[in-house]
């Protein structure tokens, strides 16, 4: 009884004890935003992305305005982008568009999520989503804002995945070609000119099916693929080669201008650069 006694003593004092502090903790709890922001802002400056979006959150939390919230918000997000930590800053971005879908960073924000799936082109290598998620949100971004300070930046971006994905498909065409399966390489081939038609990888393209249609026999569909080839680049290299398949007397010409010359190793050297990034 005497134990039992205590014990209920013992828990009455803890409850008071606490009951007495948690108004100081609360007190103590309450931070000014616009120092948390000023913070966050310095660490900012100072390449310390780390502090700056701890201070940036804290800030968000303690805002009472939504427009400040809104605004340490997406400059946590930024600061996330800052170190590439790139799936927490698709998160942090996620979470601003929802909370503060009325804010004027709305804009900017979906701006950065179009960059972070674009940045991340160049470490695959074989995956084809982060290109087909960066061109997703790349034309949802033109489609909805296409006057706005970013969008002449990510409609250039915009070409360049083109261009990567047009590469990716000559690449594998290549492989199936090397194994002499002459269907997917046919397939893949005939995407590139009919949905990548503006990349710079048309011209090969169409040599290819010229040289896998005379290949198989089928004189009439390389002879129409050699006629796009020709009126389009007439003076390509592409067109020379393929004009020499069916013509087996004509002898390619050396380019006597030497800029030509250098050009085409520029470019060669440029596409090979882009069939490495993603084979």
């Amino acid at each position: 009884m005497l134990i039992r006694l205590v014990t209920i003593l013992i828990i009455a004092v803890i409850n008071l004890s606490c009951s007495k502090k948690e108004p100081a903790y609360v007190a103590d709890d309450i931070k000014d935003p616009y120092e948390l922001y000023q913070e966050g802002f310095n660490a900012f400056e100072d390449n310390n992305f780390f502090l700056a979006n701890k201070k940036f959150l804290e800030a968000e939390l303690n805002f009472e305005k939504p427009e400040l919230a809104a605004k340490a918000a997406i400059m946590s997000s930024f600061s996330l982008y800052a170190i590439n930590f790139y799936n927490e800053a698709l998160q942090s971005l996620n979470r601003f568009l929802k909370n503060y879908p009325a804010n004027e960073n709305v804009i900017y924000a979906h701006y950065l999520e179009a960059i972070i799936f674009f940045e991340q082109i160049d470490d695959e290598k074989k995956d084809l989503k982060p290109l087909l998620e960066a061109s997703k949100k790349i034309e949802f971004f033109n489609k909805k804002y296409p006057n706005s300070e970013y969008a002449v930046d990510l409609k250039f971006k915009k070409d360049l995945i083109q261009n990567q994905l047009a590469a990716k498909e000559l690449y594998i065409a290549r492989y199936y070609i090397s194994i002499n399966k002459w269907a997917p390489a046919l397939k893949r081939l005939k995407n590139i000119i009919n949905i990548y038609d503006k990349t710079i990888f048309v011209e090969e393209a169409l040599h290819r099916l010229v040289e896998i249609n005379y290949h198989l026999g089928m004189n009439k569909e390389a002879e129409a693929y050699a006629k796009i080839l020709g009126y389009n680049y007439n003076s390509s290299e592409w067109y020379e080669k393929s004009y020499k398949i069916l013509n087996k007397n004509y002898k390619i010409k050396n380019n006597p201008n030497k800029e030509d010359s250098k050009k085409n190793d520029v470019e060669k050297g440029f596409l090979d650069k882009i069939i490495n990034i993603i084979k």
